[in-house]
């Protein structure tokens, strides 16, 4: 256990922590501890992962440094990497993402080295993945991509000893393969994101219900009979859709893609431009991964009282300094509700600071869906430990064997078992000759 010490001191503005982190209070690790073994109840995967991780230390000597939202879940995580024989340091990937008592505990309890708390400025978090990085990591772990952005930007130096990374989510691996296009990006990293036991779980089922738990929380909405705008319909926006539907409302879905927004058509769900949606939602939700979502022309015709919401990586997707120039003021109705009164009269509600709403106001997605996430990242960061130092600098998927041991890990904490090939179907599939 490390030592109980005040680690916090504030110098214009910007926390200035010890090298054990800098986190709200330890006095709250007491009640973290609790939750983060209560996360751990539905984290069967990752529980097995890290008894073998504790036995084989298959990450001894890489220092890694993580830029992750500060959960119950991530702790988790970070737990089991540290059994792997990391040296790990923690920061968090949103200003508004942080559990404080997880933080604390993570300090107090495991001495990670955790640098984030709930509701910090720019200029905090951005010292924090500073400090995240002083330790100058073998290996990044990074959840949208800000980490492998500051160190390509500004501390190139890092470049000499990182072998490789992970990326968590759609927006960081958009990022990502935009650098790798470039011929910018500078090591191998794997797109966690990408791993069928990761978006068609985590994306869907996780945001779909941690999205609306966090606005539910927040103001207390009855959401059936509601009119509720989806921007996107990627993996999230799916979850998100099929969610509000199962709570009653009529969901219109809007996509500058075609296919999906075809899909959504034969989901059984309205499609429309935004330009038209803007007029008839109550509430909007933004899972695109893009900026300007919701912008000035759309907030001049939303009705009266309507929310947004965004449950997208970045606070970019609704544009908040748009909003503002529209507005004659604001006020703060409930926590992390802002009421905006448009120079009309009409007034319109965001949420969460434009952030991830799910994280914001809420705890975030199910353990057991982050179950799966991070049993892609412990053992990616396994792979990466081994195979980096011969892989070229570019955007990799998990490994097919990854995945799929993940699936089969997950199927048998609950219980469940599947099917087989026989000898005779392994050959009918590994064949040409054979036909009608």
């Amino acid at each position: 256990m490390a030592t109980k010490m005040s680690i916090r001191q504030r110098t214009n503005g910007v926390h200035k922590g010890s090298d054990l982190g800098d986190v709200k209070d330890l006095k709250l690790a007491e009640a973290g501890m609790r939750k983060i073994e209560w996360a751990a109840r539905e984290m069967p995967v990752l529980k097995l992962i890290r008894q073998r991780f504790s036995k084989e230390k298959p990450l001894k000597g890489l220092r890694l440094a993580a830029c992750l939202h500060v959960t119950t879940e991530t702790a988790n995580l970070a737990i089991t990497l540290k059994e792997g024989g990391a040296q790990l340091t923690l920061c968090a990937s949103n200003p508004l993402s942080t559990q404080d008592e997880t933080a604390a505990a993570l300090v107090a309890e495991y001495a990670i080295p955790t640098f984030a708390i709930k509701g910090e400025d720019r200029d905090t978090y951005y010292y924090h993945l500073q400090r995240a990085l002083e330790q100058k990591p073998h290996m990044t772990m990074d959840d949208g991509a800000d980490l492998v952005s500051m160190i390509h930007k500004d501390k190139r130096d890092l470049l000499k000893t990182i072998i490789g990374g992970t990326e968590e989510t759609t927006t960081g691996v958009i990022r990502l393969r935009s650098m790798a296009k470039d011929g910018a990006l500078a090591y191998p990293i794997i797109a966690v994101n990408e791993a069928e036991t990761k978006h068609l779980f985590d994306n869907r089922y996780g945001t779909g219900q941690s999205t609306l738990d966090g606005i539910t929380r927040a103001t207390n909405v009855l959401w059936a009979g509601k009119n509720v705008v989806v921007a996107g319909y990627g993996w999230c926006g799916r979850g998100v859709a099929s969610r509000a539907r199962g709570m009653g409302a009529h969901v219109i879905v809007t996509e500058i893609n075609p296919i999906r927004a075809l899909e959504a058509v034969m989901d059984g769900f309205q499609v429309m431009p935004m330009e038209e949606a803007a007029t008839q939602g109550d509430i909007f939700i933004t899972v695109t991964g893009n900026a300007d979502v919701l912008n000035k022309q759309h907030f001049q015709i939303m009705k009266d009282g309507a929310i947004v919401a965004n449950s997208g990586h970045f606070n970019v997707e609704i544009n908040i300094p748009a909003l503002e120039s529209l507005s004659k003021g604001h006020r703060e109705m409930r926590p992390y509700v802002e009421e905006f009164t448009l120079k009309d009269g009409r007034k319109l509600v965001l949420l969460g600071e434009g952030r991830l709403i799910n994280l914001a106001a809420a705890e975030g997605h199910p353990s057991s869906v982050m179950d799966m996430s991070f049993a892609n990242q412990a053992l990616c960061a396994e792979y990466m430990a081994k195979k980096a130092r011969s892989m070229k600098p570019a955007v990799y998927n998990v490994p097919q064997d990854i995945d799929a041991e993940i699936g089969r890990l997950k199927l048998a904490s609950m219980g469940i078992s599947v099917d087989k090939l026989t000898a005779r179907q392994e050959k009918y599939l590994g064949s040409w000759q054979e036909g009608t």
